[in-house]
């Protein structure tokens, strides 16, 4: 193998190359274990168990007190908590801090 430093530096570049692709696949990795998080689902998911917010001591509309610290229900229902603010377009107050999505435009 000739020792010159233009054969020397070609080779050097082909490694440099060969290098940088595979650690693409690495950054392809990292990128979506990152994004994974923002991906999950957000707090207004269908819930049949969900605690009892500070300050109540009841239970939203449609859901029945365990006696501890939560509540539960027969059917899932999306639900989210106020923290304090008027529910958004497409849910409605169902007490007890908590909102719940309407579904088919009702309730």
């Amino acid at each position: 193998m000739p020792t010159n430093g233009a054969t020397g530096n070609r080779l050097l570049g082909f490694e440099q190359q060969n290098t940088l692709q595979m650690q693409k696949p690495r950054l392809h990795l990292a990128a979506v274990l990152v994004a994974l998080p923002l991906l999950s689902p957000s707090p207004a998911v269908a819930q049949k168990r969900i605690p009892k917010l500070p300050g109540n001591d009841q239970c939203p509309l449609g859901y029945v007190n365990d006696l501890k610290q939560h509540c539960v229900s027969p059917i899932d229902y999306q639900v989210r908590p106020t923290y304090g603010k008027p529910c958004l377009s497409g849910w409605m107050n169902i007490g007890a801090g908590y909102c719940k999505k309407k579904t088919l435009g009702i309730f």
